[in-house]
């Protein structure tokens, strides 16, 4: 049986210690503004303060996807030595990095044939992607094979929940989630719009809650309602430097259930150049996605 290696890119926005651990290979976006270009590599090139102070402050980010060739160089280095790869990619609806990666494994399949290169459309972003690398890992570490592990996220990808709420619709106004008109009633009228990502991978608006406080208990309650199992999950939050109401958010999950752990981080650049500052996503696995 070939080796084989687990890949991500970087909208996984795991801890750089996790990638670190692991040795993960990664595929880095870039995030670029006043000027520069930087790559989205976990807080090494531009640190997750520096980047939300600075939005802040009135920078309007830009992101792009990774060219063809980035995925080609790193596939090569593994097809190299015989071994096979599995990709988990951010969504196809939040970036065209699937197409490259496609490309990419195109090329290399035309030099080595016996190449296998298995690519999952996480259809989420940040540390849900995160929690699907996580499991991925956990899985080949228990000696499961690529097509198990394969299978397994394809399977159960539509149990990967995502829920988010924006401090700030400007920045989800910028990404065309909402009109200029909604974004503004929502602005005046101090509404927290709760969004999901949706069986398709499309964001959606479920619920509209006045005032941050209420949006986050409603976040709290909503993980409660749809966890699976919660004594062995990990629960994902992800936070645009708003590192202390996730830390109240966590705790007002933990009073009502038992979790295996709770992991907190940073929402990357490119990620985060959508959700703005304040924003605050949670992840995990339980009931089907709407």
């Amino acid at each position: 049986m070939r080796n084989f290696v687990v890949m991500t890119d970087s909208c996984c926005d795991m801890p750089i210690e996790y990638i670190k651990e692991k040795n993960v290979p990664y595929i880095s976006l870039t995030c670029s503004y006043a000027g520069n270009e930087y790559n989205d590599d976990f807080g090494v090139s531009l640190s997750y303060k520096k980047f939300y102070e600075d939005v802040r402050h009135g920078e309007l980010p830009k992101t792009s996807q990774p060219n063809a060739e980035s995925y080609y160089n790193v596939y090569k280095k593994y097809a190299e030595k015989d071994m096979d790869i599995l990709y988990i990619c951010v969504s196809s609806i939040f970036s065209g990095a699937i197409n490259s990666a496609n490309i990419g494994k195109a090329k290399i399949l035309d030099e080595f044939p016996n190449a296998n290169i298995f690519i999952v459309d996480a259809l989420t972003a940040s540390l849900g992607q995160g929690l699907m690398l996580k499991k991925a890992y956990e899985m080949k570490e228990a000696g499961k094979n690529l097509n198990e592990i394969f299978n397994y996220l394809e399977e159960n990808k539509m149990k990967l929940n995502t829920y988010i709420s924006v401090d700030d619709l400007h920045h989800v106004k910028r990404g065309g989630r909402i009109s200029s008109s909604a974004a503004l009633i929502g602005i005046v009228l101090h509404i927290k719009p709760i969004m999901t990502v949706a069986h398709d991978g499309n964001l959606m608006p479920i619920f509209k809650i006045k005032g941050r406080k209420n949006a986050l208990s409603k976040l709290a309650e909503i993980v409660v309602d749809k966890i699976e199992d919660s004594e062995n999950q990990v629960i994902a939050i992800g936070h645009g430097d708003c590192i202390e109401e996730a830390e109240k958010l966590k705790m007002e999950i933990i009073k009502s259930i038992r979790v295996k752990d709770v992991l907190i981080n940073p929402i990357g650049p490119v990620v985060g150049t959508h959700g703005g500052p304040g924003a605050m996503a949670i992840f995990f696995w339980g009931k089907e996605r709407q």
